[in-house]
């Protein structure tokens, strides 16, 4: 909100103020209790004009807040190239990003523990993304050993930080998971977790 409408609504507030004190002296109540009803008139009015003030942080704070009550992502910096990026922890205990694939929006979780950026099927479908040719590989996941297809993404990009020609493993076996691997963390310059956030490095 800015300072103009700031002083439209607080001349307001005045405005009904005075006319609550009028009321009062019109109608005589005694002292003690105009001075009660007032105080309390004062109070709701400054509670008033407060949210009106800060109507834009309280709705930039819920936001947030569901956000992170959904488990998404809360990227703290790194909107722009070349800076570091933060993602705040989920409540789910996982880093997630949502993340720029050939142009397409994709939800990925970071796992240290993979070695290769993987992708469902469904996802290489949306993001254009074709296979490699040759036999397919087995890898050893956190649900069991699962057959991938190789593929190459042109562009994976995390908040400010892109990289290209970035090897994937594509599979239906995933479901709807998508995972940022160690091929695309070691790509960085470093990475670390500190507390609730992790941070990443160009």
């Amino acid at each position: 909100m800015n300072e103009g409408d700031q002083a439209v609504h607080f001349i307001y507030l005045v405005g009904v103020l005075v006319l609550v004190v009028s009321a009062f002296a019109v109608r005589r109540i005694p002292i003690g209790q105009s001075l009660k009803m007032f105080a309390g008139w004062v109070l709701i009015f400054a509670a008033a004009f407060i949210v009106f003030t800060l109507k834009d942080d309280f709705l930039a704070f819920g936001q947030r807040v569901l956000v992170e009550t959904r488990g998404e992502p809360v990227m703290e910096q790194g909107a722009d190239a070349g800076e570091e990026l933060r993602v705040r922890m989920s409540p789910d205990g996982h880093f997630w990003v949502t993340a720029d694939l050939q142009g397409t929006s994709v939800r990925f979780l970071i796992d240290s523990g993979a070695t290769t950026t993987s992708i469902s099927r469904a996802t290489a479908d949306r993001a254009g993304i074709e296979t490699l040719p040759g036999l397919p590989a087995m890898v050893r996941t956190a649900n069991g050993v699962v057959t991938v297809e190789r593929a190459r993404a042109e562009t994976l990009r995390v908040g400010g930080i892109e990289r290209r020609d970035v090897g994937l493993h594509v599979s239906e076996a995933f479901g709807d998971m998508n995972v940022i691997g160690m091929n695309f963390l070691s790509s960085l310059s470093g990475w670390s977790v500190e507390g609730r956030t992790l941070i990443l490095r160009p």
